[in-house]
C-alpha cells in the first residue's frame, strides 16, 4: 500500500510550501524565489513605479486634448468664423477709409496697417494648433528631464530609494511613500483635468481673438490670451521649487514623502493661480472636500497652503487676496476683446459677492466688536461731567473760569426787568 501524500489535505499557499519543503527559518523555495515577503515587496515596488509613471503622465502629458491640426472638425468651425470675421472687419475699414479719403495720409496708413494685420491674423489662426502641440511636447520633455531624468530628480530618486534606500525594507516607510504617491496622484488628476480643458478652450477661441488684429493692430486682447495660455502650459514647472531639496532627503523614503506633500500644496496653488477664471473656485472646492472628510491638522494645513482664504470681488482688487468671480474675470477679458474691436463695454460695479461679504463680516466680527466697545467707552468718558475742585470759604468759584463772590460794599448785579408788553 503506497504511502499517503502528507500534503494532500492542505490547500492554497500552505500546500505549495509543504510540497517545496519550505522552511520557516528564512530559506528559499525550490523555485529560487524569496518567499512571501520577497514577492509582496516586489508587488509594492511595481505599484510605486506604476504610480510614479502615471503621476508624470498626468502632470505633463505628451498629448493634449487640444486639436493638433487646423483641419480638425471642431477647430475648423472656429477657424471659419475667425477668418470671416477678420475679412468683415477689413471690409469695414476699407469702406470707412474710402468715405474719409479726403483726410489723406492717416487713412492710407490705417488702411495699410489693417490689411497687413488681417493677413497676419489669418495666417496665425491656422498655425495656432501646431504651435501649441509643439510647445506642449517641449514642456512634457522638459518636465521629464527636470523630475525623472537622473538620480538628482524627485521621481527618479523615489524609484531608486525603493530598491537601495536606507529604509527600503521598512514596511512603514514603504506604506508612507505609497500613500503619499496616491494622494499626489489625486491632485495630479485634478491638475490634468483643469489644465487640459483650459488649453482646449483657449486654443478654440484663438481665431476669435486673432481676428481683432484686423482693425488696426491692437494687440491687447492677443497678449492677454497668450499670457493665460502660456500660464496654463507652463504651470507644472511650479514644482521646480522643491527640486533644491531633493539631494537633502535622498535615501529616506519618509522625507521624500514629505516632499510629495509639499508638491501637493504646490499643485493646488498651481490651480489657484494658473487656471484662468475658475482656478480659485476649483482650488477652494478641493480644499473644502479635504477639510470636510478629515480632521488631521497636517492635511488641513497642506490644503490651506495650496488654497488660501480669499475674497471674491467684481472689480479691481481692494484688499489682499481678493480674486474675481468667474463671471467678472471673463467680463474683463471680454472687455479687452471688445475694445480691440472698437466696442465699449459697460463696467460692472465694485462689490464683494454675498458669500464673500458674509465670510468677511464673520471674520472681522471680533475686531468690529472691539471697535464698537472702544467707541462706546470713549463717548461715555467724554459725556461724564468734570468734578469741581474744593471751594474756599467765603468765595465762589476759582479764578479759572469760576465766578468770584462780590466784594463788601460793591453793588450787586442789576435786577433784570421784564420786557414791556
Amino acid at each position: 500500500m503506497p504511502d499517503k501524500d502528507p500534503c494532500a489535505l492542505i490547500t492554497g499557499i500552505a500546500k505549495r510550501m509543504c510540497e517545496d519543503d519550505w522552511e520557516p527559518g528564512g530559506g528559499e523555495s525550490s523555485d529560487g524565489g524569496g518567499g512571501i515577503t520577497e514577492g509582496a515587496s516586489g508587488h509594492v515596488k511595481d505599484l510605486a513605479e506604476a504610480l510614479i509613471k502615471t503621476l508624470r503622465g498626468l502632470l505633463a502629458p505628451k498629448h493634449a486634448w487640444a486639436p493638433e491640426k487646423a483641419d480638425n472638425p471642431v477647430y475648423a468651425q472656429f477657424l471659419w468664423l475667425g477668418q470671416h470675421l477678420a475679412i468683415a472687419i477689413l471690409v469695414c475699414v476699407i469702406v470707412v477709409c474710402a468715405l474719409t479719403a479726403w483726410q489723406g495720409a492717416p487713412r492710407l496708413k490705417q488702411l495699410g496697417a489693417s490689411t497687413g494685420w488681417t493677413l497676419a491674423a489669418v495666417a496665425g489662426m491656422a498655425s495656432v494648433p501646431g504651435v501649441v502641440m509643439l510647445l506642449n511636447r517641449a514642456v512634457a520633455s522638459a518636465f521629464t528631464t527636470a523630475f525623472d531624468s537622473d538620480q538628482s530628480t524627485l521621481l527618479k530618486t523615489i524609484s531608486d530609494d525603493l530598491d537601495q534606500g536606507a529604509d527600503a525594507g521598512n514596511p512603514v516607510a514603504i506604506l508612507i511613500i505609497i500613500s503619499a504617491l496616491v494622494v499626489a496622484l489625486a491632485f495630479a488628476a485634478l491638475v490634468f483635468m483643469t489644465r487640459q480643458l483650459g488649453i482646449l478652450a483657449f486654443v478654440l477661441m484663438a481665431p476669435l481673438v486673432l481676428a481683432s488684429l484686423a482693425r488696426g493692430g491692437d494687440t491687447s486682447a492677443v497678449r492677454a490670451w497668450a499670457m493665460r495660455l502660456l500660464g496654463l502650459m507652463f504651470a507644472p514647472f511650479a514644482l521646480l521649487l522643491i527640486s533644491p531639496f531633493v539631494p537633502m532627503v535622498k535615501g529616506s523614503l519618509v522625507m521624500e514623502a514629505v516632499l510629495l506633500v509639499a508638491a501637493d500644496a504646490l499643485m493646488l496653488r498651481m490651480i489657484f493661480h494658473g487656471i484662468p477664471y475658475f482656478g480659485p473656485k476649483i482650488a477652494g472646492a478641493a480644499r473644502g472636500f479635504v477639510e470636510s472628510r478629515t480632521t488631521n491638522p497636517l492635511a488641513r494645513a497642506v490644503v490651506r497652503a495650496g488654497s488660501p482664504d480669499f475674497y471674491e470681488q467684481e472689480n479691481q482688487p481692494r484688499m489682499p487676496r481678493t480674486v474675481d468671480t468667474p463671471g467678472r474675470a471673463a467680463h474683463q477679458d471680454r472687455g479687452v476683446l471688445y475694445a480691440a474691436y472698437g466696442i465699449k463695454q459697460k463696467q460692472r460695479s465694485s462689490r464683494l459677492t454675498t458669500e464673500s461679504a458674509i465670510n468677511k463680516s464673520q471674520r472681522e466680527a471680533p475686531r468690529d466688536q472691539q471697535l464698537v466697545e472702544a467707541r462706546r467707552a470713549a463717548r461715555a468718558a467724554a459725556a461724564q461731567p468734570t468734578t469741581p475742585g474744593p471751594r474756599t470759604p467765603g468765595h465762589g468759584r476759582g479764578p479759572a473760569g469760576r465766578t468770584q463772590a462780590p466784594a463788601a460794599g460793591a453793588p450787586g448785579p442789576a435786577p433784570v426787568r421784564p420786557p414791556n408788553p
